[in-house]
């Protein structure tokens, strides 16, 4: 499952704008983005993965990818970066 990556990786960004800068500066290896967020939260970030060949993992919902980080708080996007 890809939130078990997420769970044991090493350097992860949280957040639209952190994983969005991450992409631009080619740190990602993974990015997800939840189901349920915002769709203006989550477009920039979408629109530079559609543009970029990058690929996103789609999670159910916010509150799963916020416990896949490790926050006591809801997550729209998430990315496991380089080490």
């Amino acid at each position: 499952m890809p939130l078990e990556k997420l769970k044991k990786a090493k350097k992860v960004a949280i957040g639209t704008k952190q994983v969005l800068k991450a992409a631009e500066n080619k740190e990602t290896v993974l990015i997800f983005v939840a189901q349920d967020a915002d769709a203006k939260v989550v477009e920039p970030l979408s629109t530079y993965c559609n543009e970029h060949g990058v690929q996103i993992v789609s999670i159910d919902s916010r509150i799963q990818l916020g416990k896949a980080c490790g926050i006591d708080v809801v997550a729209a996007a998430a990315a496991i970066l380089k080490d």
